[in-house]
């Protein structure tokens, strides 16, 4: 078994240096759904919710969470990120999340593409909870990342 990065010699929480790390272009994509009744769905794609536009402003939130990842995650680093893109779309059942980060550092962006993805599905959730209360946030996952020491990897 690998040693914990995140975890020192002596079992304590440890930001992980990562100065001698090379700068390489990393990217990472997650997804996940709200899976939600077909009327709410409905209401949820009319743009018709109390709250206003769904997807858009899950969209938004997510954007913007992905660029507050280090302030919600202790030990995750800032990055300067150069790309983000969260889509909000209708699938079998409810709404699909992805977000796609990318940036150029020292540490990857996988924790900012899952805090998106995170993000936004609470934000449907929290737009339309007045319509559907039994709504589920179901299989948040990082579906690929690439760059860095340890290369690219794809979910089979």
């Amino acid at each position: 078994m690998s040693r914990l990065t995140h975890i020192d010699e002596t079992g304590r929480a440890n930001m992980v240096d990562v100065s001698a790390k090379a700068v390489t272009t990393r990217e990472a994509l997650a997804e996940g759904f709200v899976r939600m009744s077909a009327e709410t769905l409905a209401l949820a794609l009319s743009g018709d919710a109390k709250k206003g536009d769904v997807r858009s402003t899950a969209e938004i939130a997510g954007i913007m969470a992905a660029k507050r990842t280090s302030d919600l995650i202790p030990l995750c680093h800032p990055l300067a990120l150069s790309k983000v893109e969260v889509r909000v779309e209708p699938g079998e059942g409810g709404l699909s999340v992805t977000a796609r980060v990318r940036t150029s550092g020292q540490t990857g962006v996988e924790m900012e593409a899952l805090t998106a993805v995170s993000v936004a599905c609470l934000t449907v959730y929290d737009m339309l909870k007045a319509a559907d209360k039994a709504m589920t946030i179901e299989a948040v996952r990082l579906m690929e990342k690439s760059g860095g020491k340890s290369g690219d990897w794809k979910r089979p």
